[in-house]
């Protein structure tokens, strides 16, 4: 069973670096198919702590070959920081390889991204500020800049060039800021080109052989199926696709190839930026689960807004995902309350739905029909098999399986590597 997606099932934050880390010493290739820098990964290795933001997760583990896809937006500052401060922890990243095809986020698209969204006011979408939905954009307008252009200067310039004859009007007529010049952009992506040219390859043809090859090879989706552009909460999403078809467009790998969807999903729920989140909390309880959680972002530091397990989003995202197997983080954070609140359906001006409802402004007005469950108080950090839980805590796990549509294989209880309870092998 070769090729593995890994995709969140909620808002992002799930935990997906965790569950790949836990894949590695089977796992041959690690591919990163969406989004940027927008997204952390925090992956916790024996005392020490990795904060990842464009890197595959993959990349902490020896022997495995990670893999930037051609559906990433590339940062080059980014990349080469993240790359450099690995080395100085004394990790190898030569093994990393990029996509010709994945496109560049340049200065320009980090300005526009900051400015619009202050433009934008009450209506924000809440990104990160990173310019990756401007860097996606310029890639739907074809106007955008792509790793293999950084090795001919004179396409380079070109494009540049008619980028910016565009996005300068834009910048100082609309937002009164400086016109950006053509010779600044194309400078500084070159300053790159050289340390760039070894990591970069044909990857969907490296990706096909590897699979014919038996390899395992894992897709790791950043972001999350609630913010994926198509079929998120737009437009409070993400500029990608996040859900597991993207990883077939977004690495050059044909679907038929992807053998099992693995949904990472809390054992509660959170969400970043703006948008509907019908269980959200804004009490004590809400603040508790903050906390105890850690629940701030890793990229931005920005707290996460809270809320409880929510069912009906589990069971939307294992229909559009095809998903076969979840993984349940956090499970631990829950220990100490006395009953765990269970959104099952939402209730929209009288009328119940049990399902995500397909409009938008229905969504928006949501509010949670709630099931309780009895909490525990035990410590459940040191259990690695189910029958170790106490009885409270395998009745709610057992109740979100039955809710969710698929089996849930494996549970996390605590922030360390080894903190998981596997009940289904992920891979075989």
């Amino acid at each position: 069973m070769p090729g593995i997606v890994i995709v969140g099932v909620q808002w992002g934050d799930e935990g997906k670096g965790k569950a790949t880390d836990l894949l590695g010493d089977r796992t041959d290739w690690v591919v990163k198919f969406n989004g940027g820098n927008n997204a952390g990964h925090t992956v916790v290795i024996g005392d020490e702590k990795y904060a990842l933001h464009l890197l595959p997760s993959g990349i902490l583990s020896p022997g495995v070959n990670p893999v930037i896809g051609n559906g990433v937006v590339v940062d080059l500052e980014v990349l080469f920081y993240e790359l450099e401060a690995l080395a100085a922890r004394g990790l190898d990243t030569s093994r990393l390889r990029i996509s010709a095809n994945a496109h560049i986020i340049t200065q320009y698209h980090r300005t526009l991204d900051k400015v619009t969204e202050r433009f934008l006011g009450k209506r924000q979408i809440g990104t990160t500020g990173r310019g990756i939905g401007p860097a996606y954009a310029d890639k739907i307008n074809r106007v955008g800049i792509r790793v293999q252009d950084l090795f001919d200067e004179n396409i380079l310039r070109q494009k540049v060039e008619g980028a910016l004859d565009q996005k300068n009007h834009l910048l100082v007529k609309v937002f009164n800021r400086r016109a950006i010049a053509v010779d600044e952009i194309v400078d500084d992506l070159l300053s790159y080109a050289e340390r760039l040219r070894p990591m970069v390859a044909d990857t969907a043809l490296l990706l096909s052989e590897a699979l014919d090859a038996g390899d395992v090879v894992v897709f790791e989706g950043g972001q999350a199926t609630m913010l994926d552009v198509d079929h998120g909460t737009y437009p409070f999403v993400t500029s990608s696709s996040a859900t597991a078809g993207g990883a077939a467009t977004g690495s050059g790998v044909g679907p038929n190839r992807l053998d099992r969807i693995v949904g990472i999903v809390k054992a509660y729920t959170t969400r970043v930026g703006s948008g509907p989140f019908p269980t959200e909390l804004f009490d004590e309880q809400g603040e508790w689960l903050r906390s105890r959680g850690f629940e701030f972002g890793t990229t931005t530091g920005r707290p996460r807004r809270v809320g409880w397990y929510d069912a009906p989003i589990t069971r939307y995202a294992t229909r559009i995902n095809g998903i076969t197997d979840l993984v349940l983080t956090k499970l631990d954070i829950l220990t100490g309350l006395d009953e765990i609140p269970v959104c099952v359906a939402y209730d929209v001006d009288g009328e119940r739905f049990d399902e995500v409802p397909v409009n938008q402004s229905d969504f928006h007005h949501a509010t949670p029909i709630l099931e309780y469950f009895p909490g525990w108080s035990e410590d459940i950090s040191g259990a690695r098999t189910f029958d170790e839980l106490p009885l409270e805590a395998q009745d709610y796990v057992l109740a979100l399986e039955q809710m969710s549509g698929t089996r849930i294989s494996v549970i996390g209880v605590g922030p360390a590597r080894d903190a998981v309870i596997v009940r289904h092998d992920l891979v075989d």
